[in-house]
This record gives C-alpha cells, structure tokens and sequence, in this order.
C-alpha cells in the first residue's frame, strides 16, 4: 500500500532566502550525480528548476533542449514556500523555509493527491544534500565515478550506520530501506537488501559505467559472458551477466556528463 505522504527536514546555516536560493536556483550544484537518482540517469546532465508560479522542475538531458518536466509549480514565495503537483507521479509537494536561531529549517512535505495511486517518495532521501554540500562544497564531486560497488545486507540501513562508524563512508542519500548510497571520493558503494535470489557467496556486484551499453552487451555475448537479465531501464539502463567464475557484474550507461 502507497503511503499517503513522506516529510524530511534538514537545518542549514543560511538565512531562509539564501537557503531558498540554494535550492531551487543552485539544485544543480547540490543534485548528487548517482547513478540512481535520476529518471533516466543514462542521458541526464542538468537538473533544473524554472522560477515562479507555472515554472517547471525538470530533468535536462543531452541535447539540452530534451527534458523530462518532474513537475510544475504552484506556489512560489522566495525565503519562505515553494510547492508543485507532480508531473511523474500522482503527489503534490510543497517546501518551507523557516527562520530558526542557527539559520533555516527546509521541510519538504510530498503527499499523495486523493485518488491517487503512484508516489515517488524521493525527496526524504536526497534533501540532505543540501547542507552536506554547503559544508562540502568545494570537495562534494558533481559526478559519480564510472565504477561503483553494489553490495547486499539483510538489514541495509545497520549496515550504513556500521560502515559509517567503522569506515567513515559518507551518505548520499538517505535510509530508505530498499537502497542506501555511500559515497567513497567520487564513487558510490550502493547497500541494497538481500533477497532469496542471492546466495551467501553473490551478496555483492559490480557496476561499471560504459558509454555504449549496446554495443557492449553484444560484445559480451559474443565472447561467452552469461547474460542474466538483458538490457532493461530504471532510471538507469543497464545488464547484469556472470563471469567465469559465476561473479555477477551490472553494466550501465554512462550519462554525458561522466568524466
């Protein structure tokens, strides 16, 4: 069953119209590069958010007059609101921005509409980026790394609250039980839960981020590799094969942007 709403909030050190301004006019600059935090993480470059009442929040891809519209806005008060409906899903979201003694507190309240049945509850895991990049910012990489690490835990959330303690791995999303993204420099280590499907000794893969993904699915099934899911898209493009020795590697798009 859908959840009926998600709320996340964050506290910044900035004023409200600064914190206002660095989200919405800076959400490029804050929008982690992941490999899963884009609709078709394949092709974007750019997220952007239009100013005022009737601007849209889009997803920019290559060439840049291609964008995916995430939603329109329906309110619009610098330093204090901002809200859209959806253009993805069937949620309303709305953005305040509160005074408080050590800055701003943004809280982002994303509510299914009434008769509604899809949400995409993702805002409670990417609003942390804001104040990790204000505190960061001259060292936060705009862009993941083309190899990323994905492993498998029972209970991914203790997993990442034990890597963070032990190894220092930072987030870069928040503890949304299906997946957690650790940043590693400008790569991701991606904790997903283990399921009945994986073995003990496959509870981790690797993802590597090729240019055409096409062209490299066939060359892997020319030269012998054993395909276990063809090429298929969630947010992301992507293939999964086995190697020799029955490793399980994920191949995936790289968008135009990757260095």
């Amino acid at each position: 069953m859908t959840e009926a709403s998600a709320t996340a909030s964050i506290e910044v050190g900035v004023d409200p119209a600064t914190a206002f301004k660095v989200f919405t006019e800076d959400i490029d600059l804050w929008w982690v590069r992941g490999p899963i935090n884009f609709f078709d993480a394949a092709r974007a470059t750019a997220m952007q958010i239009e100013p005022g009442v009737g601007g849209r929040i889009l997803e920019v891809y290559s060439p840049p007059d291609d964008v995916l519209e995430l939603g329109k806005i329906t309110d619009w008060e610098p330093g204090a609101l901002f809200a859209y409906r959806s253009s993805v899903d069937d949620t309303e979201t709305r953005i305040d921005f509160e005074a408080i003694d050590e800055g701003c507190r943004v809280t982002v309240v994303q509510s299914l509409l009434p008769g509604g049945e899809k949400a995409f509850y993702f805002w409670r895991n990417v609003i942390h980026w804001i104040p990790e990049w204000l505190e960061r910012r001259h060292d936060v990489p705009r862009e993941a790394d083309r190899l990323a690490i994905a492993l498998y835990y029972e209970d991914p959330p203790a997993a990442a609250r034990w890597l963070h303690n032990a190894f220092g791995l930072e987030p870069w999303n928040g503890s949304d039980p299906s997946w957690i993204e650790l940043q590693v420099g400008s790569r991701s280590i991606m904790l997903f839960k283990l399921t009945e499907k994986r073995v003990a000794q496959l509870d981790h893969a690797v993802w590597v981020y090729v240019d055409d993904l096409d062209a490299h699915f066939a060359h892997s099934q020319e030269n012998g590799a054993k395909i276990l899911s063809e090429i298929h898209q969630h947010g992301y493009r992507s293939y999964d094969a086995e190697d020799l020795e029955g490793h399980h590697w994920t191949f995936t798009q790289a968008r135009p942007a990757m260095p």
